[in-house]
């Protein structure tokens, strides 16, 4: 048996990276997903790359910062496969590394608008839809630095990503007796469009590299699959956690 037989899931930001592969894997594991972005082409082309494999999946565009996405995502999914057991609020965007003294107040208003705002907005679009299923799993992706700074990383990302996390704690204890888990991912760096221009400065690679036990960035996959044990019922006595998949960054 899949892991996901039955499940139905929206995937946010699943046209490329993380959200991707998660999207994919869930799909594997028997899961109907919906995949919902801002990048429509690339999201379509995953959603009909799942189809043609054989799995359920669905294309949505889908603005995080926008209630009106949300509400429109969850009520496709319910028309389209009949209910929501499971929300990965996994779409954001980096920040420039500005110190806090230059930060624009606009960069920093549209990175918590994105990365925390967007993650609240989609918590509260499924919990409806989580309660009339008798419960479910929401997995929120922070990062590594979510739980610890760093100078050189703009300080806007990094409280963005420390909201998800204790949103996420929140969010637990309140809807804990309601069967719904919520819970989140911290990856540290990994190999993906957001971090392409990191690896292609050597010298900003290389520094990275020092900070990172492992010794190297890593794959969609190695999240996706701790994403998939937080969605799946073999966590069922999991919530309010934090799933570390940063190649030992934070151990430091």
């Amino acid at each position: 048996m899949a892991r996901l037989d039955g499940k139905v899931a929206i995937v946010s930001g699943g046209s490329r990276g993380i959200g991707e592969c998660t999207a994919r894997l869930f799909a594997a594991e028997g899961a109907s997903v919906l995949i919902g972005d801002v990048l429509d082409a690339l999201g379509d082309a995953v959603a009909a790359s799942i189809v043609a494999g054989g799995g359920r999946c669905i294309y949505q565009h889908l603005d995080v910062t926008s209630e009106a996405d949300w509400s429109a995502g969850v009520a496709r999914a319910l028309a389209q496969f009949g209910g929501l057991n499971i929300l990965v609020n996994n779409a954001g965007i980096g920040s420039s590394p500005h110190g806090i003294a230059d930060e624009p107040a606009e960069s920093w208003d549209r990175t918590m608008d994105v990365n925390a705002k967007g993650v609240f907005l989609g918590t509260r679009a499924a919990i409806p839809a989580m309660l009339d299923a008798g419960g479910g799993s929401i997995v929120n992706i922070s990062s590594q630095l979510g739980i610890v700074a760093v100078p050189y990383s703009g300080s806007a990302y990094q409280s963005s990503k420390g909201a998800v996390r204790l949103f996420t704690k929140s969010a637990a204890i309140q809807y804990a007796a309601d069967g719904i888990r919520v819970n989140s991912v911290h990856p540290g760096p990994i190999v993906t469009e957001m971090t392409r221009a990191v690896r292609e400065d050597t010298d900003r690679y290389q520094m990275t590299l020092t900070l990172v036990p492992m010794g190297r960035y890593g794959e969609p996959a190695e999240v996706a699959y701790a994403i998939l044990y937080l969605a799946s019922d073999e966590s069922s006595f999991v919530t309010g956690s934090e799933v570390v998949v940063d190649g030992g960054w934070t151990a430091q």
